[in-house]
C-alpha cells in the first residue's frame, strides 16, 4: 500500500500520485491538451476515469467534457497514457516515462505513422504548420554551418538552407489535415484510429451545434449552408468521440471504431480494452487473426526440425 496518496487539480492540470518507499507513481493530465474525448474513460480497466459535461458558455457554445479520475481506483497502469490520441495523459515512475504494461509486452502502443519528405520541401513553404489544427507542427531551417532558424523574417538568403518539419508525434491524432494541405504532396499520414461516424440531422435539435463546438479537428465537422445542420467529413475525423460525449440527443450521432493501428501484442488486457473501444466486428476480426497466428506458431513448432 502507498505511504501517501495525493490528488491535485486546477484549471490547467490534474495530478495523481502514489508515494511508496522507493517508488513514486504519478499521473498528470493536461487540461490544455485534453479535448474531452471518451477514449480514456472507455479503456480504463478500473473504471477510474469519468467524463463530466460542462455548462455552455455565456454565448451558448458547448464546452468540452472535463475528465476526472478517482484516486482510490487508479492503479497507474498507463493504459490511458498509451491510448490518448492527443498525448494529454502522462504516467511516470520515479520521474521516468515508464509504462509497465508496455515493458511487460501485455499492451501495445499506438502506431502514429507520419512521413515527411522534408528534403523536397520548398524553403518558403510553411503550409503544414499553418494548417495543423493542434499547432504541433513546427517548420525550422538549418544553415550550412548548423545554425537552426525558427523564422525566416529578415533572412535575405535562401540558398543552402535545409528544411526541417518537426511533428510532435505524441500529441498527433493523425487527422491528415496537414497531408491534404501540403501543396507539394510531401506529407503522408496514416490514421491511428479508423471508424464510421454518422450524424442524423432529423434527430438534431434545431440550431444545435454542440458537436461542432467541441470538435478539435478543423474540417472534421462542418456546418452545411444547405440545411443549417452539422455534417461530417470523415477524411479528417480521428474518431476520438469528443463530439459524441456532448451530443444532447441519443442516436443523433453514431460513432464506431473499426480499426486501431498498434504494435503486435497477445494480451487479455488488450482484448478487454479493444472490446470497450472498438466495434464487436473489429474485435472478432482481431481475435480471429490472433487465433490463426497462434495455430500457425503451434504447427511450426511441431514440424520445424530441431538440430540433432
Amino acid at each position: 500500500m502507498p505511504l501517501k496518496t495525493l490528488k491535485k487539480a486546477d484549471a490547467e492540470t490534474l495530478t495523481l500520485e502514489w508515494i511508496l518507499h522507493v517508488k513514486n507513481y504519478k499521473l498528470t493530465l493536461s487540461r490544455k491538451l485534453c479535448v474531452g474525448c471518451e477514449i480514456c474513460s472507455l479503456v480504463c480497466p478500473k473504471e477510474a476515469i469519468k467524463l463530466v459535461n460542462q455548462p455552455k458558455t455565456v454565448d451558448g457554445k458547448a464546452q468540452k467534457a472535463k475528465v476526472d479520475i478517482t484516486l482510490e481506483k487508479c492503479n497507474f497502469c498507463g493504459i490511458c497514457d498509451i491510448l490518448c490520441p492527443y498525448g494529454a495523459v502522462k504516467v511516470t515512475l520515479n520521474g521516468e516515462h515508464v509504462l509497465n504494461v508496455v515493458e511487460k509486452e501485455s499492451f501495445p502502443t499506438i502506431i502514429r505513422d507520419i512521413q515527411v519528405d522534408a528534403a523536397k520541401c520548398p524553403v518558403d513553404c510553411v503550409e503544414c504548420e499553418k494548417a495543423c489544427p493542434l499547432k504541433i507542427i513546427k517548420v525550422t531551417w538549418q544553415t550550412p554551418d548548423g545554425k537552426v532558424l525558427e523564422d525566416l523574417s529578415g533572412v535575405s538568403y535562401r540558398e543552402g538552407l535545409k528544411v526541417n518539419v518537426n511533428v510532435d508525434k505524441e500529441r498527433c491524432p493523425c487527422c491528415r489535415v496537414c497531408e491534404f494541405k501540403c501543396p507539394e504532396g510531401l506529407l503522408r499520414v496514416r490514421k491511428a484510429f479508423y471508424g464510421v461516424i454518422r450524424i442524423h440531422p432529423e434527430k438534431c435539435p434545431e440550431g444545435c451545434r454542440d458537436c461542432l463546438d467541441v470538435c478539435p479537428i478543423t474540417g472534421a465537422l462542418y456546418l452545411s449552408e444547405a440545411d443549417g445542420k452539422v455534417h461530417v467529413n470523415e477524411v479528417f475525423c480521428v474518431y476520438c468521440g469528443a463530439c459524441k460525449v456532448v451530443c444532447p440527443v441519443d442516436g443523433a450521432l453514431e460513432l464506431k471504431r473499426t480499426k486501431i493501428m498498434h504494435t503486435p501484442v497477445r494480451s487479455g488486457a488488450w482484448n478487454k480494452a479493444l472490446e470497450r473501444l472498438a466495434s464487436p466486428l473489429e474485435m472478432t476480426k482481431e481475435l480471429k487473426a490472433k487465433s490463426s497466428l497462434k495455430a500457425l506458431d503451434s504447427v511450426e513448432r511441431r514440424f520445424i526440425r530441431r538440430p540433432s
